[in-house]
């Protein structure tokens, strides 16, 4: 499991060298071969999160740049379900968070992985997810203390989201027996709830600027509820202290302190390293087209591709990382 100082660092992500970016140049600028049969499935999370589009942009990149691939993109209930369908060899390229993504090469059965997903394979560190909890603004909610026994969506059951959830409350001192009533949907279907008056708070990890938060922020005055540094600290890694800014969303006039935890995109050992590489290699050419797809991945660096990731990388993709002279 990746350090905290590793994650401040990689949050930081200052530019390690001018050399990482004069190879990754240098790499740049010619097609990507693929076999006709290479399929990229890439598995993401629900469409108003940031998975979603985000492997969309990324789909619509292999298509142009990896000759002969048959990009194609399906919505899931991202982390958990991700990893263990990339471990049936039911998809080439998934999302996960950092904390799924150590459970399930552990073998976490209580996180959804009844045993180790051997199969997996690191591809890349992307941009971090931040633990959003927004409130509407007439239950009157302003910190953690005040959920217990208000009504709170946690996201979809042993999603990434719902495990953040569970890994946060405990943190605080709280569990869901403390709240009138828990609720496992996906983003958006969460915001519809708050905004009929059915629920009192969604807890949502994932980029800022998220959609569904959005959309709540323009329909219903709320509250970002703060996570404070010492909830943070006793929740331990792969957490680590991060701040929403204010104006992230309507009605968010100040900062909000929060936990984050970093996302990874991963592959599985049934994938040739040739389509590996030209995989990962394609992203980090077309960051600025991420970038064009949700503002989240500004947060997504070459210098910071190979940081602390909890399993071992695809060879496709370390070879890559190593003629990019980001690793040895």
């Amino acid at each position: 499991m990746p350090t905290t100082s590793t994650h401040r660092t990689l949050l930081r992500r200052p530019l390690r060298t001018a050399l990482a970016a004069a190879a990754a140049l240098a790499l740049a600028g010619t097609a990507l071969p693929a076999k006709a049969q290479d399929f990229i499935g890439i598995l993401t999370g629900g469409t108003s999160g940031v998975y979603y589009p985000m492997g969309v942009a990324i789909s619509n990149i292999y298509g142009e740049t990896i000759e002969g691939s048959r990009p194609s993109v399906q919505s899931t209930k991202a982390s958990v379900e991700n990893l263990n369908l990339l471990q049936q060899g039911r998809g080439e390229l998934a999302f996960t968070l950092g904390d799924s993504l150590a459970l399930a090469w552990q073998g976490d059965a209580e996180a959804g992985f009844p045993r180790k997903l051997d199969k997996l394979r690191g591809l890349a560190a992307i941009y971090p997810n931040f633990v959003q909890i927004v409130a509407s603004e007439e239950s009157g909610i302003t910190s953690l203390e005040d959920l217990k026994g208000k009504r709170l969506s946690v996201g979809a059951p042993k999603s990434g989201t719902e495990l953040n959830a569970r890994k946060i409350l405990a943190a605080a001192g709280m569990s869901y027996d403390d709240l009138a009533k828990v609720e496992y949907l996906p983003f958006a279907e969460s915001v519809e709830l708050i905004k009929n008056r059915q629920l009192d708070a969604t807890l949502q990890s994932a980029g800022l600027g998220v959609a569904s938060i959005r959309d709540l922020a323009t329909s219903v005055p709320i509250t970002v509820v703060p996570v404070s540094a010492e909830v943070v600290a006793a929740a331990g890694s792969p957490f680590v202290e991060q701040t929403i800014p204010a104006g992230t969303y309507d009605g968010q006039d100040e900062d909000v302190p929060t936990a984050a935890v970093l996302n990874y995109l991963v592959t599985h050992d049934g994938v040739s390293d040739d389509l590996a590489y030209a995989m990962t290699k394609s992203i980090f050419e077309n960051l600025d087209k991420l970038v064009a797809a949700h503002a989240a991945a500004k947060a997504i660096t070459l210098e910071g591709a190979a940081d602390g990731m909890p399993l071992p990388l695809h060879p496709g993709a370390e070879r890559y990382l190593k003629e990019a002279g980001v690793i040895d």
